[in-house]
């Protein structure tokens, strides 16, 4: 399951100074919020919570004071040069959609493997495991097709690539053959 658990600390500072010294101490400042409850300012170890954001359709169990809230990120900040986290909103999910994102990230998983075991791109058999997902297939049954539905699409693309080709090569012996001059 992609569900990781985390431990926060509750924060009363802001600013760009307060978030400066919480990252030089070595966590993320984050917000939680949602589920109709109030705002929570936490910190969150940055070693744990960019191994976890790894994971595709990651779930966050954060405990925070002896509370645990099951979340979900929202918004990443990260700097735009190094690509650190810079902060991070959480928002407050229940079971029923933790359980979604958990079925979905190990349909991801198998369409990845199953995808790099057949030699073809990862990317394009989860975006074809996304398509199939969006119009209302179950993400496992998905996952099982996913390859053969990204491998007929990559037949048609290169159809489409080899037509488009014969097209530009049958157009350009038409006009190299009306450039001759004519044999008198």
């Amino acid at each position: 399951m992609t569900t990781v658990a985390l431990s926060a600390v509750s924060r009363s500072d802001f600013g760009k100074g307060a978030a400066r010294r919480i990252r030089r101490d070595g966590n993320i400042p984050a917000v939680i919020y949602g589920d109709s409850s109030d705002l929570l300012h936490v910190a969150i170890p940055t070693h744990e919570l960019d191994l976890a954001l790894r994971k595709p359709r990651v779930v966050l169990s954060v405990t925070v004071d002896g509370t645990t809230h099951l979340v979900k990120p929202r918004d990443i900040q990260r700097d735009p040069v190094k690509r650190t986290l810079e902060h991070i909103d959480l928002v407050v999910i229940g079971k029923a959609e933790a359980a979604d994102r958990a079925a979905m990230a190990q349909a991801i998983q198998t369409a990845t493997e199953a995808a790099e075991e057949a030699g073809l791109d990862a990317a394009a058999a989860v975006q074809a495991l996304e398509e199939a997902v969006a119009q209302g297939e179950n993400p496992a049954e998905a996952a099982e097709h996913a390859v053969a539905d990204a491998e007929h699409k990559a037949e048609e693309y290169a159809d489409a690539n080899a037509h488009a080709a014969e097209v530009e090569a049958a157009e350009a012996a038409d006009d190299a053959a009306a450039s001759e001059p004519a044999a008198e």
